[in-house]
């Protein structure tokens, strides 16, 4: 089953509308915030066509290179943004259990 489909181009790959199955807001508003960070794109969107359905739609449009790029350029920055944070997470809990351990 592919969880990943184009719905919509134009001839050009510099407008896509991409359907990501079993995804809610929660993976949606991340990737378009992180997909507008390039400086590429002109816009980049997301809706939930219906609210019993776990599907989005993701429209990207360029001002110049392939909405393709730029959707997997999203996936890569938000993938990267979660390790460091998970990073930071176990980190900042190793830190803590040395203060504990040392003040006991």
């Amino acid at each position: 089953m592919e969880t990943l489909k184009i719905v919509h181009t134009n001839e050009d790959e510099t407008c896509m509308t991409f359907l990501l199955e079993n995804e809610d807001h929660t993976l949606g508003n991340a990737l378009r915030c992180m997909i507008m960070k390039n400086p590429a794109v002109q816009f980049c969107g997301y809706a939930i066509p219906h609210p019993s359905e776990r599907t989005i739609h993701v429209r990207i449009q360029m001002i110049n290179g392939s909405a393709i790029d730029a959707l997997e350029k999203g996936f890569q920055d938000l993938r990267d943004m979660m390790e460091h944070i998970h990073a930071t997470f176990e980190d900042t809990i190793s830190a803590y259990k040395e203060e504990v351990a040392m003040q006991e």
